[in-house]
């Protein structure tokens, strides 16, 4: 497996470059099934979810042309062409991989009619993260049985009717899935408490380029007058707010006083309020330019206490980085996540490095740096967003860390040791042997 080295210390400064939106991406291509032809979406992140996601549509007949180089800051590309779609299937062996394949469920009940969609896995207990992208089909018309770890849809002669769902709790994946079935359903679809993240405002402004009638993105209701065929376009993906977010998390903790790393090709304002406000609030400058942003480093970092929620809160994403620039400030601090209650794998990889945090139920206490500096040790990343904070913490911590599994990262940042070399960090991809890894279980 290939893990990555950093050596701590290095000053983080120049400049780094946002990619495309890994979760409007995936969406975007999704959108594409439904056109009758050869859709070309630009600035795609170079992501191995792209790469997943690109084979599950590739099984449905529909051909994917991307050729990404190996510069990491050049834009990318990805045409798919769908008009020889043909097996209405998302196979097991692609969506276990990851969970927003199951955006083909939307995709091709909105394209054909029917869908044979495997069901994710991974959850033992309690209602399942997709059984509200289900209920939003079965509120379409949609007729839906499970069977061999599948769920088989079928609208009855074809085509999906319009109907009503309200979401219970507000979902972004849901959301975008249904919007997917519900643009070429006949008449009226009314859809509440959805999801306003900039995410699907772009892929709804995607859908209405194709020809869909939708009304009411960004807000909690939006409405859709379906139409009968849905046409190929090509069309821009956003920045992604995630990495400017981690980036901007990284300035704080790694450029030095005085000096500023420039961020470029973001889109500030989706960020949202909150972030915003609450980096304002830990004394670190910056400021928005068009898609640039500038952070200038500062001898120390505020305390400041967050609390994720829907956007425009501040993102659950974004949480794990915020979690290691509090370890670094200068006193007490507490991140909650109301999102996703239970998301604090990296608190104890982030312990072994020497941060001082205590989870207690929806919360990390964190005590701040209290003279304390990070050591660096060997530490395992567990998910995506964990994975990029333990790469950070090692940027700022004496002497080496090593981040094994970061197949976990390359999901969701773009060549991220690359763009962190360019930017002054001592950062190298190794491979290692996973069986005698330090830290990792046998």
């Amino acid at each position: 497996m290939d893990k990555l080295v950093v050596h701590g210390g290095r000053p983080l400064t120049g400049t780094l470059h946002v990619g495309g939106s890994k979760n409007t991406a995936l969406p975007l291509m999704a959108a594409a099934v439904l056109a009758d032809g050869a859709t070309t979406i630009h600035n795609i992140p170079v992501l191995q979810d792209v790469a997943t996601f690109a084979n599950v549509i590739r099984v449905t007949g529909c051909t994917v042309d991307w050729n990404p180089d190996d510069d990491p800051n050049t834009p990318e590309s990805i045409t798919i062409d769908a008009s020889g779609i043909h097996h209405f299937e998302a196979p097991y062996d692609l969506v276990k991989k990851m969970r927003a394949s199951f955006y083909m469920l939307g995709a091709l009940l909105g394209r054909g009619g029917k869908a044979r969609v495997s069901l994710p896995g991974g959850c033992a207990w309690g209602p399942r993260p997709v059984d509200l992208h289900i209920e939003g089909m079965k509120a379409l018309g949609a007729e839906i049985r499970e069977e061999g770890g599948y769920v088989i849809a079928e609208a009855p002669g074809g085509r999906l009717k319009g109907g009503r769902m309200r979401f219970e709790p507000v979902s972004v994946g849901a959301t975008i899935n249904v919007l997917l079935a519900a643009v070429t359903a006949e008449g009226e679809t009314v859809l509440e408490n959805t999801a306003a993240e900039p995410d699907v405002v772009v892929f709804g402004q995607m859908l209405q380029a194709m020809g869909a009638q939708i009304d009411g993105l960004g807000t909690d209701t939006i409405m859709v007058q379906g139409v009968e065929r849905m046409n190929p376009v090509e069309f821009t993906n956003c920045p992604d707010r995630i990495e400017l977010g981690t980036y901007m998390i990284a300035a704080a903790l790694a450029t030095p006083p005085g000096e500023t790393l420039t961020i470029t090709g973001a889109q500030p304002e989706h960020l949202g309020p909150d972030f915003t406000e609450r980096f304002r609030e830990t004394g670190v400058p910056f400021e928005f330019d068009g898609d640039v942003v500038r952070v200038t480093g500062v001898e120390t970092v505020r305390p400041v206490s967050i609390e994720t929620a829907p956007y425009p809160g501040f993102a659950t994403d974004l949480q794990a980085q915020w979690t290691v620039l509090m370890a670094q400030a200068d006193g007490p601090s507490t991140v909650r996540d109301t999102v996703y209650t239970d998301r604090f794998k990296h608190v104890p990889e982030l312990r072994r490095l020497g941060a001082d945090l205590q989870v207690k139920g929806d919360t990390v206490e964190v005590a701040g740096r209290n003279g304390r500096p990070l050591s660096g040790a060997t530490v395992m990343s567990t998910d995506l967003r964990a994975s990029v904070s333990l790469v950070l913490a090692g940027m700022v911590a004496e002497g080496t860390t090593n981040v094994l599994r970061v197949y976990h990262l390359d999901r969701g940042y773009e060549r991220i040791e690359h763009k962190l070399q360019g930017a002054g960090v001592d950062i190298a991809r190794e491979q290692y042997d996973e069986a005698n890894a330090e830290g990792v279980p046998a």
